[in-house]
């Protein structure tokens, strides 16, 4: 697994993680500070910025992860190909291509930017708050997947027929809905009519 700071170890001087730093946004996405992250994910919650990745196979199915049963917020569910926040000062973009290798061991063939969504979640199973301003991001992948077992349950390809099926009967992270439909429009461009998103 690649060593980054999300998940490097001691980094400090008196031997205990480093804490890892999000961007506090406005509701204009405007950079106006940074949040430890789990203190910015407390109720209410902390505007912060984030990002989501949809990517899809040749045959127009997009590509599910169900998040690792040890991971801190949202374990064991169903969500989009990939999600995080970008350090403070590293682009969306170039967090999106970094988190994807980093959990589904694969790099996109194609990436590309699908607009902005702002949202308020409180997850209920965790007591946790996504108050996010989320970049979105879609592509494909025609790489074989080698997901990191501390960040990924499972993977599936799903056709849109699929999806809902397993939304109607496996746990989704709250946000899903939200990112799916914010980027329906670019999902639709890449995938074409046939794909049926």
């Amino acid at each position: 697994m690649p060593i980054t700071p999300a998940t490097a170890t001691p980094g400090s001087t008196d031997g205990t993680a480093e804490a890892i730093l999000l961007e506090l946004v406005d509701e204009n996405g405007v950079t106006i500070g940074t949040a430890e992250k789990l203190t910015a994910h407390q109720p209410p919650g902390q505007l912060h910025r984030a990002f989501s990745v949809f990517l899809f196979d040749e045959h127009g199915r997009l590509l599910l992860q169900q998040r690792a049963p040890g991971k801190y917020h949202s374990p064991g569910v169903w969500s989009n190909t990939c999600c995080g926040h970008p350090y403070p000062a590293e682009s969306p973009f170039a967090a999106a291509a970094r988190r994807t290798y980093e959990e589904l061991g694969v790099s996109p063939s194609l990436l590309a930017e699908a607009g902005t969504v702002r949202y308020n979640h409180p997850d209920p199973a965790s007591g946790l708050v996504e108050q996010e301003y989320n970049h979105l991001f879609v592509g494909m992948v025609q790489s074989p997947l080698r997901p990191d077992p501390e960040e990924v349950g499972a993977t599936a390809f799903v056709t849109p027929a699929e999806l809902a099926e397993r939304h109607a009967k496996d746990p989704f992270s709250a946000w899903f809905m939200t990112v799916l439909d914010a980027a329906r429009p670019a999902v639709r461009e890449l995938t074409g009519p046939s794909a049926g998103w």
